[in-house]
């Protein structure tokens, strides 16, 4: 069996690329593109008021998804940075369309108290006009790969995960467990807060004397 012509393959590829107009080096790519970034008209994080940094007020709050078992079925995490006060939601995917719904969902209530979001990157926050537009706040996004920008969210997160092990399958969770989920956390004393709660301060709650 005769052996395929390669050589004689490569010398007419030369051949071609040497007749084209652009003669810029090939370069070889390797790893996946980045993608994260390329969500529509975000704002990045480094124009973020001071006031949000210092957490000096209520109303800034940061926002995340945590996604089940097999990338089935995901929940929304949204936390108030200067309480800790946190709101969850669940959602079918990490679809866009879904997660904008559920934000707003989420912080309709309390929207005097909603003044600023700061995202992950995902493109499940690809609607974060949406949000802004309709909770009337403004949007930052934080650096790609830079979780600790979002501290009060990932320890949120972390929170979640004694509830719902990875390895949980979202779809089996139900409203009223989630909402339990979420009680238990508003309402749990910490230290950062001087040992009240959450909604206690959330609230505007004082502690009898």
């Amino acid at each position: 069996m005769d052996l395929p012509a390669y050589p004689q393959e490569q010398a007419a590829r030369r051949r071609v690329y040497k007749a084209l107009r652009c003669q810029k080096a090939r370069r070889k790519r390797y790893g996946k593109p980045e993608r994260r970034g390329q969500i529509a008209n975000r704002r990045p994080i480094t124009e973020r008021p001071p006031e949000v940094e210092a957490r000096s007020r209520i109303g800034d709050w940061e926002a995340d998804t945590m996604i089940g078992a097999g990338n089935k079925g995901a929940i929304v995490t949204l936390v108030e940075r200067k309480t800790g006060y946190s709101k969850l939601m669940r959602v079918p995917s990490k679809e866009a369309a879904g997660v904008t719904k559920a934000t707003v969902r989420a912080l309709r209530p309390h929207q005097e108290q909603v003044l600023t979001l700061t995202f992950d990157n995902g493109k499940e926050f690809a609607g974060h006009q949406t949000v802004g537009k309709r909770l009337k706040a403004d949007c930052y996004f934080a650096e790609p790969y830079s979780s600790w920008q979002r501290g009060s969210n990932e320890n949120l997160n972390g929170l979640i995960r004694q509830y719902f092990p990875k390895g949980t399958d979202f779809r089996t969770i139900t409203c009223d467990a989630l909402t339990e989920v979420e009680r238990k956390l508003n309402n749990r004393p910490t230290k950062r807060l001087g040992w009240k709660t959450p909604k206690m301060l959330f609230e505007g709650v004082k502690l009898p004397n």
